[in-house]
């Protein structure tokens, strides 16, 4: 044995060739945390002193390679004075520095995941050998941050500087045939053979058929591009990466920037640049707010594990409704391996919702993500009826029908007669009482709430609702079946809209009373996309549905209506009235036409624009940043009133939820990450402001006192 620590070890595989093994001790994946850097250190000055070593082969011990740093512990140093953390980056650099610069040759055998710091481990090898079922990349930017052990010093040196600006802008993770056509790695086999094709290579490169020194030296140096190939590659390269990435998410482009600087330079001295360019976007908030997204998704990922533990396979599924939701929920639960039922009362649903999956699965097919005989087995066990029969078989039935408590609580009451006494009975409800939905069933403990997001197969989410009565094994039931589906579950308890809805609706107010003191629509829509929203709130209303979101509207008026039932006629309401719902029948808030390619084109409306006219009750003058208050401070107050009353499980659930439910930006972090940005103070005192615009824009008790005691959601 060279070297045994509790991250990695070192020993000899046979006379002269040694093998690095990363094995971290306690966990089921390997990462580089501090204790691993410094090993990884450790194990490079013993293997650098063996007389007799011929070449090193570097291993995992786990399924995975290395999945990246340890964001949990790296966190803390990021908080540290720009010295100390230089001083921190500059040593870490060393240990990749002095691995790379072993006297003799080194080959990785990249078996799984090499994503980060892990695939910054192999580029510091002088040889990659990766196995057809792994995946490499730097997906750092995803982060707000740049590769910081190296990885924009030494990619462009190997792929090329255009490829290198696009793994790393991108972020993406790169497949074997990508990363060898790239070069980014020099061999691609069956994963049983990783490791013995890695030792071949080795042996082979020992031996002098490959110059391991020259590959190196091209690694260490500057990039073999004159001044002008080097403009003319980044200024091209800068502004395709400025162009994808948009003006919130500078990491990408500060990357580019780093190569560019980077690319004239020695090892030594670019990597300085590259600590440079880490340290600035360490310091900004998209970085802050794109990390603690990563650990609060940790976490709720880690909650609704434990919250299935006990819920047992979903081996069979059912669901109430077809048409474009139930087509939905059937083509994701298909998909993802939970054969299904799909009950409607008309022949007319039955196809509709046919046609929904079939339409989804053949996308698939014809951008080559499925063979035709995947999707005719997955279309197959899809299984249309009109009928109960066979609803004794699934362990779960999806109730969508139409969004009427009345119609919902027959057809759940109906239904719990054809199914098993232990089968579970969900509602994909958006907004009505699950505790109320209850009360027309026999074993109420059975029952939750379901609620997915439109359209199915594109949104994360999935709410699972305990009402008053719902047991612990049926939430862990239906956690279970949306971890099946390939969904990120979150659990909330049940009241007016539960989670998302129940904030999405004052953000709704907020456009309401805008258009009212005399905003124009189009500039709203325009502000708060430039604010990161996906979507403006009219445009947003046209697409929900307009019909859809003012009937939910009147259940949350009912629900809480002392801040959101509205003392005037809002422009929503009007457009319901005039029968303008959207995209579904063509005409809202704007106009829809077909594209080239059969999609809704948005388009200006002459009549929208005269009712918005007709809502308008002042003229009031409004700045952006008027625009974005008015919207963001419903949403966020109404957010703390659920933490507050214990609808949410913590803040994390709160902001995944509202970045995988609406498409929160990113780069601010979710609803609370970003009142914690501001301050509590400053939040409170923005919202002050607006104080007579109502009780949607008054802070609760319990953010003052966060104000007051200077005090965060996030620590």
């Amino acid at each position: 044995m060279i070297y045994k620590g509790k991250a990695l070890t070192a020993k000899y595989l046979e006379d002269g060739i040694a093998e690095l093994c990363f094995d971290l001790e306690g966990d089921s994946v390997n990462k580089f945390n501090r204790l691993t850097l410094q090993e990884l250190g450790e194990a490079t000055s013993a293997l650098a002193a063996e007389a007799g070593l011929k070449g090193v082969l570097v291993t995992s011990g786990k399924s995975v390679f290395i999945v990246g740093a340890d964001i949990t512990e790296f966190t803390e140093l990021f908080k540290l004075p720009d010295a100390d953390l230089r001083s921190w980056a500059v040593q870490a650099n060393d240990v990749f520095n002095g691995f790379e610069d072993l006297p003799v040759p080194t080959v990785v055998a990249i078996n799984g995941v090499a994503l980060g710091g892990g695939f910054e481990m192999c580029l510091a090898c002088d040889f990659r050998v990766m196995s057809s079922a792994a995946i490499v990349g730097l997906p750092e930017v995803k982060l707000g941050i740049n590769p910081g052990f190296g990885g924009t010093v030494r990619l462009p040196r190997l792929i090329g500087c255009d490829n290198a600006m696009m793994w790393v802008a991108t972020g993406n993770h790169q497949k074997p045939d990508a990363a060898l056509k790239d070069g980014g790695v020099d061999a691609v086999v069956a994963p049983e053979q990783v490791k013995d094709a890695a030792l071949d290579l080795l042996k082979s490169t020992i031996a002098g058929d490959f110059d391991y020194k020259a590959r190196r030296a091209e690694k260490t140096s500057p990039v073999k591009l004159n001044d002008i190939e080097r403009m003319m590659s980044f200024t091209t390269g800068k502004a395709m990466v400025a162009q994808q990435a948009g003006r919130h998410m500078p990491a990408p482009l500060t990357a580019a920037k780093s190569m560019e600087r980077n690319a004239g330079l020695s090892r030594a001295e670019a990597i300085e640049v590259e600590i440079d360019h880490f340290i600035k976007l360490v310091r900004t908030p998209q970085s802050a707010a794109l990390v603690g997204l990563f650990l609060s998704e940790q976490a709720v990922s880690k909650a609704a594990r434990g919250f299935a533990k006990t819920g047992g396979d979903v081996k069979y599924a059912a669901v109430l409704g077809a048409g474009i939701m139930g087509g939905g929920i059937a083509y994701q639960s298909a998909y993802k391996g939970t054969p299904i039922l799909m009950k409607d009362i008309a022949e007319a649903g039955i196809e509709l919702g046919m046609k929904e999956a079939g339409k989804l699965l053949a996308k698939r097919v014809a951008r080559g993500r499925m063979t035709p005989d995947k999707m005719s087995a997955v279309l197959n066990s899809i299984r249309p009826s009109l009928t109960y029969d066979g609803f004794d078989k699934p362990d779960v039935i999806v109730e969508a029908v139409v969004e009427n408590a009345k119609v919902k609580r027959a057809v759940l009451a109906e239904t719990e007669k054809h199914i098993r006494e232990d089968a579970v009975l969900a509602s994909n409800t958006s907004t009505i009482s699950i505790t109320y939905l209850a009360e027309a069933l026999e074993r109420p403990e059975n029952f939750c709430g379901m609620h997915f997001f439109n359209p199915v197969h594109a949104m994360p989410l999935v709410e699972v609702i305990r009402g008053a009565k719902t047991s612990d094994s049926t939430v862990a039931k239906v956690v279970k079946y949306a971890l099946q589906m390939g969904k990120t579950p979150i659990v909330v308890n049940d009241c007016p809209g539960f989670y998302v809805n129940r904030v999405l609706f004052p953000y709704f107010a907020g456009f309401d009373m805008l258009i009212r003191d005399g905003a124009d629509f189009r500039k709203v829509d325009k502000v708060m996309e430039g604010f990161g929203m996906p979507m403006g709130p009219a445009y947003l209303m046209d697409v929900v549905g307009i019909d859809t979101g003012y009937h939910a509207a009147e259940v949350m008026a009912e629900g809480f209506p002392d801040r959101m039932r509205h003392d005037f006629t809002g422009i929503s309401q009007m457009m319901f009235e005039a029968k303008r719902y959207g995209q579904k029948n063509g005409i809202g808030f704007y106009r829809y036409e077909e594209d080239k390619k059969g999609k809704p084109k948005k388009c200006e409306d002459d009549t929208a624009l005269a009712m918005a006219a007709k809502a308008k009750q002042a003229s009031v003058e409004l700045s952006d940043e008027d625009i974005q208050a008015r919207m963001m401070i419903p949403m966020c107050i109404e957010t703390v009133r659920c933490i507050d009353e214990g609808i949410l499980r913590d803040p994390a659930d709160a902001d995944m939820g509202l970045v995988m439910g609406i498409g929160f930006p990113v780069f601010r972090g979710g609803a609370l990450r970003y009142i914690d940005q501001m301050g509590a103070k400053a939040f409170c005192e923005m919202a002050d402001r607006y104080a007579d615009l109502g009780a949607l824009y008054q802070p609760t008790e319990s953010l003052r006192k966060m104000a007051a005691n200077g005090e965060t959601f996030f620590k």
